[in-house]
C-alpha cells in the first residue's frame, strides 16, 4: 500500500472511521494517526446532544401508559359496540358470535387510532440523533467504537423497542472510552437488557417470591454473559457455573410502571426475588445476598484474563499497530457502515430516520434488531449475498442525489484519488451521473476497508 500521507488519510476514515467526506481528507492529512488518538482523547466524545430524547424508564413509562389508554378504549368501544349490535340482532342471535368478534376488532381498530403507538416515534427519534452523529463527525472513530460495542452488548427493538436507543446512550456510549467493567456493569444492569434476555421472569426458587408463586429460574442472562459477553465458549466455565450465576442476579429486575409512574421502568433489585445463600461461580464464593453479589461477579468476570480491561488502550493500540496502516483494505465493510460512508461521501448531514432504517432492513441489518444475543456478524460470508440488495440502494440514492453530487469531485475531494484507475475509467464512461454515482459507490475501494 502506499504510505503517502492522504493514503493513510483515506485509509484511517474508511478503516477506523464512518468514511471520507467533503474537506475531511485534507482535514487531517498532516497527522492521521495523530487525528484518530486526538479523537479518542476529546471529552464526551462518544456522548450525543440528545437532551430532547426521553430516558429508557421515561420511554418505557410512555408505551406502558399508551398501551394501557389503548386497552381501556378497546374494552369501553367494544363493549358499546357489541350493545349496539344486540339490540339490532336481537332477532337473529345465531349471528350474534361473529358480529362480537367483528365488533372487537373494529373497537381495537378505533383505540389504535385513538392512542398511536409512541413507540415507533421514539424509536425513530433515537435512530435519527444516532445516524446524524456519525454523518456529522470528522472521523467518525468513536461512534464505530460505539456501535461495535452495542452490538457486542446487543439487545432488539423488536423485543424492547421503547428502550433501544435509550440503552445505547445510557450503558453503552459513557463508557466506551473508560473501562471494560465499568461498561459491562452498566450493561447488564440495564433494564433493556433485563428485560430482553428476560431476567425480569427469573426468581429464585427459594426465594420468598419463588416459594410463594412457585415460578423458577430463567438462565437466559447468565449464559449470555458467560458465553457471549466476557469469557467467550470454552473458556471454562460450566453449566453449574451458569446455574449458580443465574441465581445471583435473580431479583435484578425493574420497577413495574403500572404502580409507579414516577420510576416505573428503572432498575430495582427485589430481594424478594433474590435466590437466598452463597454462591460459587468459576471457582469462587460470593457471600453478599445483596444486589453487590451479582456486581462482584461481573467485576471479577471483567478482570479475568480471557476478558478485555480497558477500552481506551485497545483502541490506542489499534491506531499504533503498523499492521492497521500496511494490511490492504480487503474487509467488507456492513451495510451500515457502507450506508453511513455513502451519505458522507455526498456530503448529506441530515437523515430521514424512517428512510434510512428501511433500508437498514432491506440490506439485513434492521438498527438494532439482531436476531439472537450474539449480535450482527462482522465476516464476509454473512453479508456478500447482499450485494444485489446493496446496488438497489445505491441506485435509489445517487438517483435521488445525482442533480447535486459530481462524481468526479466524489474521485478527487473525497475519495482523495484512492479509486483504481479501472473505477475512474468506468465513471468516466457512465452515461449519467446517478450511474457513475452508483459505480463509486459499489467499488471495491467503497465497500472495503
Amino acid at each position: 500500500m502506499s504510505h503517502s500521507a492522504k493514503a493513510e488519510a483515506v485509509l484511517a476514515l474508511h478503516r477506523f472511521g464512518m468514511g471520507p467526506r467533503p474537506g475531511s481528507i485534507a482535514a487531517i492529512e498532516a497527522d492521521p494517526r495523530g487525528a484518530l488518538i486526538a479523537e479518542l482523547e476529546r471529552p464526551s466524545a462518544s456522548q450525543l446532544a440528545a437532551s430532547a430524547l426521553p430516558s429508557s424508564s421515561k420511554a418505557f413509562r410512555t408505551v406502558n401508559e399508551a398501551n394501557a389508554k389503548r386497552q381501556a378504549k378497546t374494552i369501553i368501544a367494544a363493549k358499546a359496540q357489541q350493545e349496539a349490535k344486540r339490540q339490532q340482532m336481537s332477532d337473529a342471535p345465531s349471528m350474534m358470535e361473529g358480529s362480537e368478534q367483528d365488533a372487537n376488532a373494529m373497537a381495537a381498530k378505533v383505540a389504535a387510532e385513538a392512542v398511536p403507538d409512541p413507540g415507533r416515534q421514539i424509536y425513530l427519534d433515537e435512530a435519527r440523533t444516532r445516524t446524524e452523529a456519525a454523518l456529522g463527525t470528522e472521523i467518525g472513530f468513536v461512534e464505530r467504537l460505539v456501535w461495535f460495542w452495542s452490538n457486542h452488548f446487543c439487545i432488539s427493538a423488536d423485543k424492547i423497542q421503547s428502550m433501544s436507543g435509550a440503552y445505547e446512550r445510557e450503558a453503552i456510549r459513557p463508557h466506551v472510552l473508560g473501562r471494560f467493567a465499568d461498561m459491562l456493569l452498566a450493561v447488564e444492569g440495564h433494564p433493556a437488557m433485563l428485560f430482553y434476555l428476560d431476567n425480569i421472569d427469573s426468581i429464585g426458587p427459594n426465594s420468598i417470591a419463588g416459594i410463594n408463586r412457585t415460578r423458577g429460574l430463567n438462565e437466559n442472562i447468565a449464559r449470555e454473559i458467560l458465553e457471549l459477553h466476557t469469557l467467550g465458549v470454552r473458556s471454562g466455565y460450566s453449566q453449574d457455573d451458569v446455574i449458580s450465576f443465574a441465581k445471583v442476579l435473580t431479583g435484578w429486575t425493574l420497577l413495574p410502571p403500572a404502580n409507579n409512574p414516577e420510576h416505573g421502568g428503572e432498575f430495582s433489585f427485589n430481594p424478594r426475588l433474590h435466590e437466598p445463600g452463597a454462591q460459587k461461580v468459576i471457582g469462587k464464593v460470593y457471600e453478599d445476598e445483596t444486589v453487590e453479589q451479582g456486581r462482584g461477579v461481573l467485576r471479577d468476570l471483567a478482570a479475568h484474563p480471557a476478558t478485555a480491561t480497558h477500552l481506551e488502550e485497545v483502541a490506542r493500540a489499534m491506531v499504533s499497530s503498523d499492521e492497521s496502516w500496511t494490511q490492504p483494505p480487503t474487509k467488507l465493510k456492513r451495510p451500515s457502515e457502507w450506508v453511513v460512508g455513502m451519505v458522507r461521501a455526498a456530503g448529506i448531514l441530515q437523515a430521514d430516520p424512517a428512510r434510512f432504517t428501511a433500508g437498514q432492513a432491506l440490506l439485513g441489518e434492521p438498527l438494532w434488531r439482531p436476531t439472537s444475543p450474539k449480535g450482527y456478524p462482522d465476516d464476509e460470508a454473512s453479508w456478500i449475498d447482499g450485494m444485489g440488495r446493496r446496488l438497489d440502494v445505491a441506485n435509489n440514492f445517487a438517483e435521488r442525489v445525482s442533480s447535486r453530487t459530481d462524481p468526479q469531485e466524489v474521485i478527487e475531494s473525497v475519495l482523495g484519488s484512492s479509486v483504481s484507475p479501472e473505477v475512474k475509467q468506468a465513471v468516466g464512461r457512465a452515461e449519467t451521473r446517478q450511474q457513475a454515482l452508483v459505480l463509486l459507490f459499489m467499488s471495491a475501494e467503497f465497500q472495503r476497508r
